[in-house]
């Protein structure tokens, strides 16, 4: 078989993460598979990197920010050889360029364009493990750049597809996909199984166990893809097509985003065209906006609410304010003390009342809803942040542990 491993940054954040995960490795190796291993930069190296990087230019170009960031990874596959060899294995590690990891040009969020398997093939042939860099490109013009937070798993995959992997196994620090983060909800249970398109969902709205890139990329390319522990040996979450009655479970899980901020543009002529010339101006720089709000208008203007990634926040609002004479609105405000809650579940299609359910919830736990956005599998609401433990809890409660309680034999929930 044909293996490919994805060890986060956890899993590898010191001499004796590495060795423990070199056993794992050489473990996989020994039992006659080829293994091809993606690594993340260890621990907090990335974000100790950006502190240094603003120590000497707060305002360093992202092409310099990518020459920077890519060297954590490429520490951690170094050091991962050493251990493999210490153990006595055949292994060699990669960057992206190396290998051949072409990407788009656009430094900091970087999509990955092909790969060239030739290097990958012909190391495997030599019986190497072969240990490749993640979270990183090479542009066109031969630059280095980095793929977005989180997105060795999307390198993971993308190896995955492109060599026919028979298996791509992400190891984390938690031993699979749960109804909720269990850091914070303890009673949040582990799935065996999940849909493509309830763990792209959960994945989009703030759930740190995957990448949302890489979900996408298993589901088009159908990459059997597993989240494991790097500590147990758990067996995991598998993410497949379809899950056939699935624990019976109409929410398969909850997901909070605390990492947004909401702009409102208050005021703004109420005509067509301004929504469109106030997203625009987001586009071309390639600003993501989720949630969208726009009120009822009034004395000929209206308001447009929107939240994005908090790193995109001042460089929105100094975009919006730059062009405040042709949007001519009154005023722009923000709000970065909020919090994205969400329920996914496949099964919320067939029943009835999900949205009451969880509007229950939150007002039992004494939370106000700001926003709502609601899709075929999934909910969202916008809340204070401060009241992400209980509101999780809440909707948790309401739904996960009542729905365990109905497949024991408890009355119908809805």
């Amino acid at each position: 078989m044909l293996i490919i491993q994805k060890y986060g940054g956890s899993s590898v954040a010191n001499a004796e993460c590495i060795m423990r995960v070199a056993n794992k490795i050489v473990n996989t190796f020994s039992n006659g598979n080829k293994v091809v291993v993606v690594l993340s930069a260890q621990g907090d190296t990335t974000d100790s990197l950006t502190v240094k990087a603003r120590e000497i230019n707060d305002k360093a170009s992202r092409r310099e920010m990518d020459m920077l960031l890519s060297t954590g990874e490429q520490q951690s596959v170094a050091l991962m050889a050493m251990a493999i060899h210490k153990l006595g294995y055949p292994a060699i590690s990669l960057t992206a360029a190396q290998v051949g990891i072409h990407s788009s040009s656009d430094y900091g969020s970087a999509r990955i364009k092909n790969i060239d398997t030739s290097r990958i093939l012909s190391e495997l042939e030599r019986n190497n493990i072969v240990l490749i860099a993640g979270f990183q490109g090479i542009n066109r013009y031969g630059d280095v750049t980095t793929l977005g937070r989180g997105a060795s798993d999307t390198t993971a995959v993308a190896l995955a597809a492109v060599l026919g992997a028979d298996l791509c196994e992400i190891y984390t620090d938690v031993d699979g996909v749960y109804t909720a983060d269990p850091r914070i909800v303890k009673n949040a249970v582990k799935l065996n199984e999940i849909t493509y398109e309830e763990m792209l969902e959960l994945a989009s709205l703030g759930a740190k166990v995957l990448h949302n890139r890489a979900v996408e990329m298993a589901k088009r390319y159908r990459v059997k893809l597993v989240v494991r522990s790097s500590i147990t040996e758990e067996e995991g979450t598998l993410i497949r097509e379809e899950v056939p009655n699935m624990e019976k479970l109409f929410v398969s899980g909850i997901a909070v985003d605390d990492e947004i901020a909401r702009i409102a543009v208050v005021g703004i002529e109420d005509r067509p065209g301004m929504a469109y010339q106030v997203f625009s101006l987001l586009a071309k720089e390639k600003i993501s906006v989720d949630l969208i709000l726009q009120s009822i208008g009034r004395n000929s203007t209206k308001d447009i609410s929107f939240t994005i990634h908090k790193d995109n926040l001042a460089r929105a609002m100094e975009l919006i304010e730059a062009h405040r004479d042709v949007l001519g609105f009154d005023m722009l405000s923000l709000d970065d003390n909020i919090a994205k809650l969400s329920i996914v579940g496949a099964g919320m299609a067939s029943n009835s009342g999900v949205a009451c359910m969880m509007f229950e919830a939150l007002y039992d736990c004494g939370v106000n809803i700001n926003m709502i956005s609601t899709s075929e599998i999934k909910i969202s609401v916008l809340i204070e942040k401060k009241y992400i433990e209980k509101a999780l809890t809440s909707v948790h409660d309401k739904f996960v542990s009542k729905q365990i309680e109905f497949n024991k034999g408890g009355k119908q929930l809805i």
